[in-house]
């Protein structure tokens, strides 16, 4: 099972601007759970960092956790986003997942995280 924990960060070099930062991971696997079978997917992360960015040794560790998890693409792709989101509080957060085709299908996936609203 994919553990958050392995994500490290560390300072965003340029807190005062909002730049884009785009990571695309190629060989992304997971288990479909009804069938068994191997999943493929690219997988990118596009964020507009807040204080902290993302780690890319750590994010690829993260998504080799993957590897045996039986998962839904829908479930993997809302997964990723809530624990990149939780761990590094960005501005603005978006995973797009392509899963190769499989029976015909490809799929694509796309997941947008929202900062939680302050209470007042």
């Amino acid at each position: 099972m994919a553990d958050p924990k392995i994500l490290e960060t560390f300072p965003n070099p340029a807190p005062h601007r909002d730049f884009l930062i785009e990571h695309t991971h190629h060989e992304f696997t997971s288990v479909c759970p009804m069938t068994g079978h191997p999943d493929f997917a690219d997988i990118t992360v596009r964020y507009v960092a807040d204080k902290k960015c993302v780690e890319l040794k750590s994010l690829k560790l993260y998504f080799h956790a993957y590897r045996n998890e039986g998962i839904f693409f829908e479930a993997a792709t809302n997964k990723i986003c809530d624990e990149l989101g939780a761990a590094l509080r960005p501005r603005s957060l978006t995973i797009i997942a392509n899963w190769k085709a499989r029976g015909g299908f490809s799929s694509r996936i796309t997941a947008e995280w929202k900062p939680a609203k302050r209470k007042r």
